[in-house]
């Protein structure tokens, strides 16, 4: 910290971040849960910002609550990706992606203001329909629920 600077000035220059959080959701069949937002053109995971004051466990917890209706407990984290500013994003993004477990789509209740579409979907299906960072993100977050090893990605990594 500058000694010219108050602990509120120090902090407001620090650099920003944004953060979300997602699970990964598998069917019995071990076919990957996807979700169409009604505002964007691709398929994600459930999942999405971190409000003020919540872990990226709550944050995933009340998203997937909101997005499909399911109250989860989740399992291990499995992967943590840090993402570049982008033109629509001028801030950093930190993802966190749990493992959400085994659902059966009769439990899924889709907001439908949020949501126009979910699928359980194989792999190399969903790696089709997911943006290119989920598209990065899924075969490791499949990996790390195998292995259990928890794995952070990021540019050229």
């Amino acid at each position: 910290m500058s000694p010219d600077a108050s602990p509120h000035e120090w902090l407001d220059r620090l650099p920003k971040h944004l953060a979300a959080a997602g699970a990964l959701f598998t069917d019995t069949a071990g076919r990957v849960l996807v979700v169409k937002p009604n505002y964007r053109d691709h398929w994600l995971f459930v999942g999405g910002q971190l409000e003020e004051g919540e872990t990226p466990e709550q944050a995933c917890r009340r998203e997937v609550k909101e997005e499909i209706g399911v109250d989860v407990e989740l399992g291990d984290l499995l992967l943590v990706d840090w993402t570049q500013a982008t033109e629509d994003r001028p801030f950093p993004l930190l993802v966190f992606i749990f493992d959400g477990g085994t659902i059966d789509a009769d439990r899924i209740r889709l907001d439908d203001e949020e949501l126009g579409e979910f699928r359980f979907l194989p792999t190399d299906e969903a790696l089709r329909l997911l943006s290119a960072n989920g598209r990065r993100r899924l075969p490791i977050a499949l990996e790390a629920k195998r292995t259990g090893v928890t794995r952070y990605l990021s540019p050229g990594r």
